[in-house]
């Protein structure tokens, strides 16, 4: 297992980025990785518009799972419709400690 940062940019909505971080937490279990912590960062403007929203809730994850399962969450994440940008980072083992 590694540690990763997870960013993740939900539609505005309330609703619809409640039931986005669900799905999110849900797929993440799915395939075995631990979310250490949750960070939201508050709604933001986004630089350029992504499936018609000029807005989006950003929220930081630090996760731990198997690198070889990226993959396999990426698919699962490009289904959820509330979900409009995310980003994995890989932790630098030094700094993840």
């Amino acid at each position: 297992m590694r540690k990763y940062e997870l960013m993740a940019i939900f539609i505005l909505d309330e609703e619809k980025a409640k039931k986005g971080a669900e799905l999110l937490r849900a797929d993440l279990a799915k395939f075995g990785a631990e979310i250490e912590k949750e960070e939201l960062f508050g709604d933001r403007d986004l630089t350029y518009e992504v499936k018609k929203q000029n807005r989006g809730r950003f929220v930081l994850y630090t996760i731990n799972v198997n690198p070889g399962k990226l993959s396999d969450i990426d698919m699962q994440f490009k289904l959820n419709e509330n979900l409009l940008k995310y980003l994995f980072v890989k932790l630098d083992e030094k700094k993840a400690k």
